[in-house]
Parts: C-alpha cells; sequence; structure tokens
C-alpha cells in the first residue's frame, strides 16, 4: 500500500469517527441527527466514548500527518514510513472498539501501539 492510500485511509476512519460519536450522541435517532441540535441530550456512555476516542485520533492526526508528508515531500524510498503508517491505521481501527468496549489496559496498549507507529515513523526521517 502506497503511503498516499494510507493518508487517505487514516482520513476516512477519521471520518467515521466523527459520524460514528455524533450519530450516537443522538442514540442513532434521524431526527435528531438531522434537526439543529438546540438542545442535545446528555451522551450515554457508547457516545461519551466515541467522542473520547475521536478526539484522541484528533490529537494524534497532525502528528500523522506531518510525518507522513515529511516523508512523500522528501522523496526516496518511503517503505519504511509506509510500514509503520500502515500500523499506526491498523491500530487506530483497532483503538475505537478497544474504547468502547471498555476492556481495562486494552485501548491503552492499543494506544501504545499506534505512539510507537508514530515514532517508527520519524526514524526514517531524520
Amino acid at each position: 500500500m502506497t503511503l498516499t492510500t494510507i493518508i487517505l485511509l487514516v482520513l476516512a476512519l477519521y471520518m467515521v469517527q466523527i459520524f460514528l460519536q455524533e450519530t450516537s450522541r443522538f442514540g442513532f435517532d434521524l431526527r435528531g441527527i438531522v434537526g439543529n441540535r438546540d438542545n442535545p441530550p446528555k451522551p450515554s456512555i457508547l457516545a461519551g466514548r466515541l467522542d473520547r476516542a475521536k478526539n484522541n485520533m484528533l490529537e494524534a492526526l497532525p502528528i500523522f500527518l506531518a510525518l507522513a508528508l515529511l516523508a512523500l515531500v522528501k522523496g526516496g524510498d518511503t517503505r519504511e514510513v509506509a510500514h509503520a503508517a500502515t500500523i499506526f491505521l491498523i491500530a487506530r481501527v483497532v483503538y475505537v472498539p478497544a474504547y468502547v468496549s471498555g476492556v481495562p489496559m486494552l485501548r491503552s496498549l492499543v494506544w501504545l501501539v499506534a505512539v510507537a507507529s508514530l515514532a517508527a515513523m520519524a526514524l526514517p526521517l531524520i
């Protein structure tokens, strides 16, 4: 998989997370989702977890994008960065259900894999 494809997939994952978080807030009720949202309901536990998982992705996304774009701009062989970026993508896909499940330590372990993959993306750029 190319680095460009991985970047697009990570961005698609972020869009899915936004969708899940917003729709879960309204209990997947279409009227609430498409309404004016003046009086949003109190978030459920699921909605709260999806919101926090989305916010965590929002924190990691600039670092991922900066490293991926640096690798593309730098040119040359991007296979090492693409491999680490693939691990980041997989970890972030696993992170959402890990967070939602509430299994102790699972979310943190998956998060550590994603953070380690960011470090692995940075090393070839030095």
